[in-house]
């Protein structure tokens, strides 16, 4: 046996068609990946275009593979056993689980990611609808991903919302600051203290409290800047941080 005779198959017309399928199916994965990366990279988040291309492509490749068991190995690779694109599906969900927990970060009351979590996951749906044909559909479902995280953040801004802030006062050594008095400056300047979100911590005889302030009505409620101004003459305020409640 000569050694284009153990490669020849290989390089059979219907190996070589097949391979085109599989790599047009491949390219479309990862255009359709980069659409819906793009708003992740336009925002400046940590996962953006690369990501989104790779994990849709990687997603189409695999499923992809299992449609075509007769051209495995050069057509010697098949053995008649069914081959279930499911299970495949359900390992690449599994991993894109851990992938989505990467990208989840928590600061204090902040939460991030969660967005760029749920849109990998799609990313990788996409690919497998290319990997088993479902063009138009996959076409449909990166168009919609991309609407939901461009259009559907500036609709939430126009409907009635409450926002929160989250905030964290050091008080001066000694001083014991009253839960009322705290709820009723919130109250004055448009917010409530979130219940169930104050912590209260002491170090060195400072008191230091963290909790969430919802705004009662979007357009009454103070800015950010408005009460950093505030904060700084608060009696018995030391320092404080503050930052939009994100989630």
């Amino acid at each position: 046996m000569t050694i284009f005779s153990t490669f020849a198959p290989f390089w059979s017309q219907s190996e070589l068609t097949t391979n085109v399928i599989i790599f047009l199916n491949l390219f479309g994965a990862l255009l359709l990946g980069l659409l819906v990366g793009y708003e992740r990279t336009y925002h400046g988040r940590a996962a953006g275009m690369r990501t989104y291309g790779l994990v849709c492509m990687a997603s189409a490749a695999l499923v992809v593979l299992t449609g075509y068991p007769d051209f495995w190995f050069g057509g010697r690779g098949h053995t008649g056993a069914s081959i279930d694109p499911t299970r495949t599906i359900q390992g690449i969900v599994t991993g894109i689980g851990f992938l989505g927990a990467g990208v989840i970060m928590r600061d204090g009351l902040n939460i991030s990611g969660l967005t760029t979590a749920a849109s990998l996951w799609a990313s990788s749906a996409i690919g497998v609808m290319v990997g088993i044909g479902f063009y138009w559909t996959a076409t449909a479902l990166a168009l919609l991903s991309a609407f939901c995280m461009v259009g559907i953040s500036k609709l939430e801004t126009m409907l009635p919302s409450r926002h929160a802030i989250a905030l964290t006062l050091t008080f001066r050594q000694g001083f014991m600051p009253e839960e009322s008095v705290l709820r009723r400056a919130a109250k004055e300047r448009g917010y409530d203290i979130a219940g169930g979100s104050i912590t209260i911590s002491s170090k060195d005889g400072r008191m230091e409290w963290r909790f969430v302030a919802v705004a009662v009505n979007k357009k009454e409620a103070w800015s950010v800047s408005a009460l950093s101004h505030e904060l700084i003459h608060f009696e018995g305020v030391e320092a404080f941080q503050m930052a939009h409640a994100r989630n």
